[in-house]
């Protein structure tokens, strides 16, 4: 059998725990703070391959194997890599409180309506994007992806949000510290980090929740173009948008681009869809409405004021999928230079027949597959007399690339 307990967040470990373990394996920290058995072997937590050959050749021993942890073990902890390995019913598991509850305790806020993401031993991208695209965030830190790299990466993109950094949770030397993401970024934090918070303070404590986490999706979706302010009908229509928003496949953790964004249609679409959103618009009252059609749908997306593909700087986060809805001239420039960057798609919407196949070629170019529609629906309209016909829309031709698996590791990171 082995027991696994969840330690380090105050609770003290009971002292019947270890009474009788043949081998204890647990972080430096963790088997500083305890008295050992003084036959016990004991394994230092690094690697965990070699930990995990150690604890089978105890079992076939039938040697009784304690496993310390952090906080809740089976909360992105090693309870998954052990159920994995030697079977659910050989564990004991003995949780204590995770460092995630433990950061918001100390602040006073629930967390049932948080995301909770982890960037340890991962990459820190898809705790950056969960963090812009959502008002109560806990990052589970680790080496190379703690509070000043996450705050580095989130200075200018996330202006409203604070950054709470739990350090060394229910021992004498707990600290919690309000930062912004610049001032995160200015300092060494050393090891004890327990979790970062990213909030939205304004929006901290959400409503009543029944579905732990982050919110279940829009009920809707390509909404009509009354739900948006436009100038002269210069929207992206519904039946447009419905396909875009299906080949761009928003998400939580991506990070997406709408370039030539208008009234911000498809922007707004992919941050209700959880996706975090970057809107390039040149004009200036297109910027200003891109950022009242956030606001009024309650979602944020950062909006870079400027023509492409001159904006499309390398200080951008590259994007996993971008969408293109203008252009002029410009499109296959446009089009070459989010290809490089895109990790996943790029989908182009246009009017004119003419910029189809320079825009196909830039997008095959890049090496994506490429496909597409011409997109010529029909709505129902009113006539007098209690009758309907069929208003013709304006036919708009859809390309989308998508970029090859193996591709992927070639993008810009």
């Amino acid at each position: 059998m082995i027991t696994v307990v969840g330690t380090g967040t105050g609770a003290p470990l009971a002292e019947d725990v270890l009474a009788g373990a043949q081998l204890v394996v647990g972080g430096r920290r963790h088997l500083d703070a305890v008295r050992l058995p003084e036959s016990a072997q004991t394994v230092v937590l690094g690697p965990l391959a070699p930990a995990l050959d150690t604890i089978e050749r105890h079992l076939d021993k039938d040697g009784r194997v304690v496993v310390l942890a952090s906080g809740d073990p089976g909360f992105f902890g090693v309870v998954r890599v052990l159920a994995e390995r030697f079977g659910a019913d050989r564990l004991d598991v003995r949780a204590g409180v995770s460092s995630v509850a433990g950061a918001f305790a100390r602040v006073g806020l629930p967390w049932d309506d948080a995301v909770v993401v982890s960037a340890h031993g991962r990459e820190l991208r898809t705790a950056v994007n969960v963090c812009r695209a959502h008002p109560k965030v806990a990052v589970l830190t680790g080496p190379g992806s703690g509070p000043a790299e996450l705050g580095a990466a989130l200075v200018h993109r996330a202006d409203s949000r604070v950054l709470v950094v739990a350090s060394a949770l229910g021992s004498a030397e707990e600290r919690v510290e309000r930062v912004t993401p610049t001032e995160a970024a200015a300092r060494d934090w050393g090891s004890a980090v327990s979790v970062v918070l990213c909030l939205d303070e304004a929006r901290a404590l959400g409503g009543v929740r029944t579905v732990a986490g982050p919110s279940a999706g829009p009920a809707g979706w390509a909404l009509d173009e009354g739900e948006f302010a436009h100038r002269d009908s210069m929207i992206t229509k519904f039946e447009v948008r419905a396909l875009a928003l299906a080949r761009l496949g928003p998400r939580l953790g991506d990070l997406v681009w709408d370039v030539g964004a208008g009234s911000g249609s498809v922007a707004v679409e992919c941050a209700r869809l959880g996706a975090a959103v970057t809107a390039i618009e040149k004009t200036r009252d297109g910027v200003e409405r891109i950022r009242a059609n956030a606001a009024a749908h309650g979602v944020d997306v950062r909006v870079l004021h400027g023509a492409a593909p001159t904006v499309l700087s390398s200080d951008l986060h590259d994007p996993d999928a971008v969408f293109i809805g203008g252009g002029g001239r410009e499109l296959p420039a446009i089009v070459t230079a989010c290809a490089r960057r895109a990790r996943r798609t790029v989908v182009v919407a246009m009017a004119a027949l003419d910029r189809v196949p320079a825009a196909r070629a830039a997008l095959t170019g890049a090496g994506f597959d490429c496909d597409g529609v011409l997109l010529q629906s029909s709505r129902l309209a009113p006539l007098p007399g209690d009758v309907t016909r069929l208003a013709a829309t304006n036919p708009v031709f859809l390309l989308w690339g998508v970029r090859k698996p193996l591709d992927v590791e070639g993008v810009a990171q």
